[in-house]
């Protein structure tokens, strides 16, 4: 069974180990490794600790092994109150297919940030660009061009 809770800071090293499997397996194959090297930078036990204190992380577990599968975050969208973002969503590749990236997406959409919003952006990558559309999120201003962080501007509105 799958349960999601609030991330806490003793999951910090487990989730930055899904997010870096997830990228070399899932990811690589629209990213070069110099690409995603760069973005795992950023996504660090230590960062993801700090990113946590501005917006709503979540995890994903199975409580049949409890280990975490999935993680995911919803705040601000830079500082507004009527409009969020979604941010760091990752499935570990093993669970990717069966509804966790569904489920988690439900989740930050129960979610305060994602309830006062009028629009909710997300910076999609390459990969996870058909799956955010079939979750109804659609290019911003029509925009289906990647931008210079290589990701695409997706928007949902509320």
């Amino acid at each position: 069974m799958i349960t999601s809770r609030i991330f806490k800071n003793s999951d910090a090293e487990e989730v930055a180990n899904l997010v870096k499997k997830t990228m070399y397996i899932t990811n690589i194959k629209d990213y070069s490794k110099e690409y995603l090297e760069n973005d795992l930078k950023d996504l660090t036990a230590q960062k993801l600790i700090e990113k946590a204190k501005y917006f709503h992380c979540y995890v994903l577990t199975d409580t049949v092994n409890n280990d975490i599968v999935a993680v995911g975050s919803i705040g601000p969208y830079w500082g507004k109150k009527d409009e969020s973002s979604l941010f760091n969503i990752f499935v570990l590749p093993k669970y990717q297919g069966k509804g966790i990236g569904r489920k988690l997406i439900t989740v930050l959409e129960n979610d305060m940030y994602f309830k006062r919003a009028n629009r909710i952006e997300i910076p999609a990558s390459i990969t996870g660009l058909g799956f955010y559309q079939k979750m109804g999120y659609h290019f911003k201003n029509g925009n289906n061009t990647l931008d210079n962080e290589q990701l695409y501007r997706l928007e949902k509105f509320n």
